[in-house]
C-alpha cells in the first residue's frame, strides 16, 4: 500500500521482455536499507514486486494483467518513472491510499500553466469516471491528487509547482496516457451498494423506535 507522495524519479536504464512477461531495471536514489527482495514498489503507480536489489537501483518483473492495464507496457529505455516505497504501519499517511492497482489509462487532453500551478485536463472511460468525484482523491502515475471538477468523460486536476518539479508531470504534454487509479473508498461502497449490503431503516433492529426508547 502507498501514500501517492512520490519519492524518487528513477530511470530505466533495460527492458527484457520474457514470453508474456516482462523483466525491468530502474535506477533510483531510494533508501533501501529495510527493503529486502520480495518488496513492494510503486512504478508509475503500478505495484511491482522487487526481484532484485542493487547498488543504485532494482529489478521487478511486470506481469501480462499489468501490462495490460497499464502504461508499463509502452515504456522505453531512458524514460524516467515515479517511485515510491510500499508505506510502513507508522508511517503518516500524506496523500491518501493508494493500492498500486491501476484501474485503466487516461489521455492528457489539455492544460494551462500559470506561476502557481499547472492544471491538466485528463480524459478517461466510463467505467473510471464513475469513481471520480469533485475534491476527491485520485492517483495519476502514482502521483495523490485532488480532482477539481469532473464531466461524464474527463476531470481535471491542479499540480503546485513543488509536484511538478518532483515527479514525471513536468514531462508529460497533451496525448500522453497515464495510469489512473480510483479511490479505494468509492469502490467498496458502490460494491456494498450494489449487493444490498446496505439494510434499509425497516430491515435493520436499529431504528428510530429502539433510538428513541433508549434514550437517543
Amino acid at each position: 500500500m502507498f501514500t501517492g507522495l512520490i519519492e524518487d524519479v528513477g530511470t530505466i536504464k533495460k527492458i527484457d521482455k520474457k514470453g508474456s512477461y516482462m523483466n525491468v531495471l530502474i535506477e533510483c536514489n531510494l533508501d533501501f536499507t529495510e527493503t529486502k527482495t520480495g518488496d513492494s514498489v510503486s512504478v508509475d503507480g503500478v505495484c511491482l514486486t522487487i526481484v532484485e536489489l542493487l547498488s543504485k537501483g532494482f529489478r521487478a518483473e511486470v506481469s501480462p494483467e499489468t501490462l495490460q492495464r497499464a502504461t508499463l507496457r509502452e515504456i522505453k529505455e531512458g524514460q524516467k518513472v515515479n517511485l515510491e516505497r510500499a508505506m510502513r504501519i507508522s508511517d503518516r499517511l500524506g496523500g491518501h491510499l493508494v493500492l498500486g492497482h491501476v484501474d485503466g489509462i487516461g489521455k492528457i487532453k489539455g492544460g494551462s500553466r500559470d506561476v502557481n500551478s499547472t492544471k491538466m485536463k485528463i480524459s478517461a472511460s466510463k467505467d473510471i469516471m464513475k469513481y471520480i468525484i469533485e475534491k476527491g482523491s485520485v492517483a495519476i502515475d502514482g502521483i495523490s491528487l485532488t480532482v477539481n471538477d469532473c464531466t461524464d468523460d474527463e476531470f481535471g486536476v491542479n499540480i503546485i509547482p513543488h509536484t511538478a518539479g518532483h515527479t514525471t508531470l513536468s514531462n508529460k504534454k497533451v496525448g500522453d496516457s497515464v495510469n489512473i487509479e480510483n479511490d479505494i473508498i468509492g469502490k467498496y461502497v458502490e460494491k456494498f451498494l450494489d449487493k444490498g449490503q446496505v439494510k434499509r431503516e425497516g430491515d435493520s433492529k436499529i431504528n428510530r423506535e429502539f433510538l428513541s426508547k433508549h434514550g437517543f
